[in-house]
């Protein structure tokens, strides 16, 4: 199969918010007011999470329908830690990035606890977001 290409375009509305158009849809992302910004979308690393959980969400279906199982949806509650000092510009050792994210997974499935451990043993496996979040991905900025 051949690769596929995604974009998307963006803008700043103002210090911290950032319009971003991905086909016909516009996404706002913003930072809340106690950070300085107009609390208008999710933030950047908000957008990370409900991305991880979107393709989970797609590929679980996909896998469930391959491993011929019922899942009638599926349940994410999704959190991670980031040390802010780096974005801030102020000394620290830590990474910019989560320094760990955690899902947890909660299918509506009658499938048995061993067939749900392989489903979620293989949709971890072929997510594309899961798999950018656990692997270097090369990122290069231009001007």
């Amino acid at each position: 199969m051949a690769m596929a290409t995604f974009t998307v375009g963006a803008h700043s509305k103002n210090p911290t918010k950032t319009v971003v158009r991905a086909r016909n849809f516009e996404m706002i992302i913003d930072e809340p007011r106690n950070l300085g910004g107009t609390d208008t979308g999710p933030t950047p690393v908000e957008y990370v999470l409900g991305a991880l959980a979107g393709c989970l969400n797609v590929v679980g279906h996909v896998v469930a329908k391959e491993m011929a199982f019922e899942l009638k949806g599926i349940t994410f509650e999704l959190a991670g830690e980031l040390d802010p000092a780096k974005f801030l510009g102020e000394s620290t050792t830590n990474r910019a990035g989560f320094q760990e994210i955690r899902v947890k997974v909660i299918p509506d499935s009658n499938a048995s606890k061993e067939q749900l451990d392989a489903w979620l043993k293989t949709v971890e496996s072929r997510c594309p977001v899961s798999d950018n979040l656990a692997n270097t991905t090369p990122v290069q900025l231009t001007l």
